[in-house]
């Protein structure tokens, strides 16, 4: 091949290059960012943080809103995190979807973003617990169900249908269940308390006095 074969031919494969450089990953959930890194998790995808964002400590919760461990959790241990650690000030919560028990558990997770779309992630949140049933995909958190969820909260229901129907946050679950699985999380509920001095797992729906023992020294 002549010199100048061998100069189109770069420019060519540099034009390729460039084009399948700029295409997106498949694989990867749009928006996806760095800006909410907690030790080593990325909490990105996960939900608007409770509490305040510059508050020495933060509690990653892994669950699925089908976890009957995770209810128990929600009513019997973070009644008093919230009281102690998140309205003082001493810590925050992000809440990362593990959303693998049922069938149902992946879009009753994409329907907490469609609420956030409208302000209101934790109603959501707190509703989907509140209204726990312990049968994995008995219905109680399909489709149909979580827009009457929607409805009850007062929101944009064309809003929210339209975001529940078109699985508008797959890749966000999908990431967040990533997530889990890379840092060894094997049920749910899941947490890591992490703070400058590092972070430390608590595995399972553990009484308010193991968070205490684990985040006091961290203050």
């Amino acid at each position: 091949m002549n010199k100048k074969g061998v100069i189109i031919g770069v420019i060519v494969i540099a034009i390729i290059g460039g084009i399948a450089a700029s295409l997106p990953s498949s694989s990867e959930p749009e928006n996806l960012t760095d800006e909410r890194l907690r030790g080593t998790i990325s909490t990105s995808m996960g939900s608007p943080i409770l509490g305040d964002p510059l508050a020495p400590i933060t509690i990653v919760e892994f669950g699925d809103y089908q976890c009957h461990g995770c209810y128990n959790w929600f009513v019997n241990t973070k009644p008093a995190i919230l009281k102690e650690y998140i309205e003082t000030g001493k810590a925050n919560l992000i809440f990362v979807d593990f959303a693998f028990l049922g069938h149902d558990s992946p879009t009753a997770a994409q329907a907490t973003y469609c609420a956030d779309d409208q302000g209101s992630y934790w109603d959501f949140h707190n509703l989907l617990y509140s209204s726990h049933e312990s049968q994995i995909d008995n219905g109680w958190v399909n489709s149909e169900r979580l827009k009457a969820f929607a409805f009850s909260l007062g929101l944009d229901m064309d809003l929210f249908e339209s975001c529940l129907d078109s699985e508008k946050y797959s890749k966000r679950i999908q990431f967040n269940n990533q997530q889990a699985r890379d840092h060894g999380v094997r049920g749910t509920p899941g947490f890591f308390i992490i703070s400058s001095d590092g972070q430390q797992q608590i595995i399972g729906a553990q009484p308010f006095s193991v968070f205490k023992q684990i985040m006091e020294p961290m203050i």
